[in-house]
């Protein structure tokens, strides 16, 4: 197909970010919500609807002078998750008695957070996953945007999780009264999942026509219902498929071949599994 890369990869690699009206304002809600210098940042979404990527790209386009910790992994204990800010922040660990120590933990914290601030710098937590924090992790964080100087509040939190984690947040009033920022991501319509597959192709290297026919971008979303992350699996899964009957160019049956294939649901035609997995093997020979 004449691609340099992977177009359908699902690494969140910013160089493919597709910023639809929805992401867009997502992006826009995480901006606006660090310059609001304080609390709490709110964004959430289906699995797969792009999440991680659009933090990735909020990342980026951070204005100067913001010292970022990224929290990966949120099933942590309260002190687990002290720890873990203080690593990402770069403070050296804590001795003796003091590594178990809760409030050892926050007072180091607090040191570092106005060394931050006496320099015109902002310190920026950014908890991907959150809807997996306990009650009293989400309620340490919220004791931690205690922390403030006369001025303004030391530690921005951006929380990014699945639907559920607007009710975690909900039920803590302390906590939900904090939220300066919050957004909902929803899946793609029809034009923006053709917008979504040619723009990721294009990032990929094509040059010549793309792959997917009309009906085959129908299907890839009315397959995927608009999530990225299951466009991608469809995607990724219909041009093996076009690549393994040596064809340069998917319809809709190779996409809904690919939807029973990744998503088990019923395809208009049925073919053998093994070409498939043959045509992996070529294609993994060639990437390699």
């Amino acid at each position: 197909f004449g691609l340099a890369r992977e177009p359908f990869s699902l690494a969140p690699d910013p160089r493919f970010l597709f910023l639809s009206e929805r992401h867009r304002e997502a992006l826009a809600h995480l901006l606006y919500g660090v310059r609001g210098g304080g609390g709490f940042v709110l964004l959430t979404g289906e699995i797969g609807a792009g999440k991680t990527t659009v933090a990735r790209g909020f990342l980026e386009q951070l204005p100067p002078g913001c010292v970022v910790a990224w929290v990966f992994n949120p099933q942590l204990s309260a002190l687990e998750l002290l720890q873990t800010l203080a690593g990402e922040f770069g403070l050296p660990p804590l001795e003796g008695s003091e590594r178990s120590s809760l409030k050892a933990h926050i007072d180091a914290l607090n040191r570092f957070l106005l060394a931050v601030h006496a320099r015109g710098e902002r310190a920026l937590v950014v908890i991907d996953e959150a809807q997996a924090l306990e009650p009293a992790v989400l309620e340490q964080l919220r004791l931690l945007t205690n922390l403030e100087t006369a001025e303004r509040k030391l530690l921005q939190i951006v929380l990014i999780g699945q639907p559920e984690l607007r009710g975690r947040v909900a039920a803590i009033e302390q906590l939900a009264q904090r939220v300066v920022a919050r957004y909902h991501l929803g899946a793609l319509d029809e034009a923006e999942t053709r917008q979504y597959v040619e723009h990721r192709l294009v990032v990929a290297g094509l040059q010549g026509p793309p792959p997917f026919d009309a009906a085959a971008l129908r299907a890839l979303h009315r397959q995927s219902g608009g999530v990225p992350r299951r466009i991608n699996l469809l995607a990724d899964r219909a041009l093996l498929g076009a690549f393994g009957q040596g064809l340069r160019q998917v319809g809709r049956a190779l996409v809904e071949r690919a939807a029973a294939e990744v998503l088990d649901r019923r395809a208009a035609t049925a073919r053998p599994r093994g070409r498939w997995a043959l045509a992996a093997v070529v294609m993994a020979a060639g990437l390699g």
